[in-house]
């Protein structure tokens, strides 16, 4: 008698999702007056005959174990764990290896862009911003999705917890966009996972790292951005290369 496998219902994708900046909108940065909540597509199969393994090849040559929980700020204020970046030779070595990893990795992005001094301006009562990006995000997640004929069955979306409150919250919003409160206008097929940052997630860790270059991006188009060069190509487009709408939504 055949075994029934659980993940057999399953699609053959899984989605990450993390953030760069803060959603608050009562104290707002004005170098980085942002939020950007970036989803990250992964093929199953890919993700771990091939991505993972990549990265923890990556985090062995230079630190020795693949232990290491690679964080966007650490990197870019190396300390602790990253102090050994304080030196220009190996700092250019480690980033010339990851952004190699990066441009090599297949996996598509969903970018939601929040300029929150605009958005304080234009709405007398503002959204949740957190709930605004996460309803885009999830909505072309879907429609990708769709377009590979996987909507038949479950995705996992895995997100970092951020504590009890922020959890609940986030675990409501999005019961209410898969449950039909989305742009779609039908339930989506997606299961919440919300795991602890020490969890050592390789789909969270590259989310991470490809959410701020976006938000540099959306705040200085036109600064040289390499980090950004690097994942634009990832980014999910129309067929004439257009993000807007697609992969990409700037708010407001």
């Amino acid at each position: 008698m055949a075994i029934a496998i659980p993940g057999s219902g399953y699609s053959d994708y899984l989605v990450f999702i993390d953030e760069s900046g803060d959603h608050g909108l009562k104290s707002i940065d004005a170098n980085y007056p942002v939020f950007v909540l970036c989803a990250a597509l992964f093929n199953r199969r890919e993700y771990v005959e091939a991505i993972c393994p990549a990265l923890n090849a990556l985090k062995m040559d230079f630190w020795g174990h693949d232990e290491v929980i690679l964080h966007e700020h650490d990197i870019r204020k190396p300390k602790n764990q990253f102090a050994f970046l304080q030196d220009a030779a190996n700092r250019n070595a480690f980033q010339e290896r990851l952004s190699a990893f990066l441009a090599q990795a297949k996996f598509k992005l969903v970018f939601s862009v929040i300029h929150k001094d605009r958005y304080v301006e234009r709405y007398q009562l503002p959204r949740n911003p957190y709930d605004v990006a996460m309803s885009f995000v999830l909505e072309r997640v879907f429609l990708d999705l769709h377009s590979k004929g996987q909507t038949h069955k479950r995705t996992k979306v895995i997100v970092e917890c951020r504590g009890a409150n922020e959890d609940a919250q986030l675990g409501e919003a999005f019961a209410r966009i898969v449950g039909g409160e989305n742009a779609c206008g039908r339930p989506l097929p997606f299961d919440l996972l919300m795991i602890p940052k020490l969890s050592n997630s390789i789909g969270l860790q590259i989310a991470d790292l490809c959410a701020r270059p976006m938000g540099i991006r959306s705040i200085r188009p036109n600064q040289a951005n390499r980090a950004y060069e690097i994942i634009a190509g990832k980014i999910r487009r129309d067929q004439q290369g257009r993000a807007e709408g697609w992969g990409v939504k700037l708010s407001p």
